[in-house]
């Protein structure tokens, strides 16, 4: 069983990080996928199990090593 959940990253304006952002996460292990939307700044995942507190640390790092002035924000 999945659940979904979805993130704003506040700020960010490039796609290219976007891109980055998408695939990095989407190989975290627990994530069975990962979309970023540039335009509504979202980043939506399908996580496998609830583990989803070292998934979200693991997020916040893979998008400040991109983009250090986004926040993540969890909706």
């Amino acid at each position: 069983m999945s659940m979904k959940k979805i993130y704003v990253l506040e700020d960010l304006d490039c796609a290219n990080c976007a891109a980055k952002i998408e695939k990095e996460v989407g190989e975290l292990e627990g994530v069975a996928s990962s979309k970023v939307t540039l335009l509504t700044q979202k980043l939506v995942i399908d996580v496998k199990e609830e583990d989803s507190e070292s998934i979200e640390k693991a997020i916040k790092k893979i998008v400040k090593k991109y983009e250090p002035d986004v926040t993540v924000i969890r909706k």
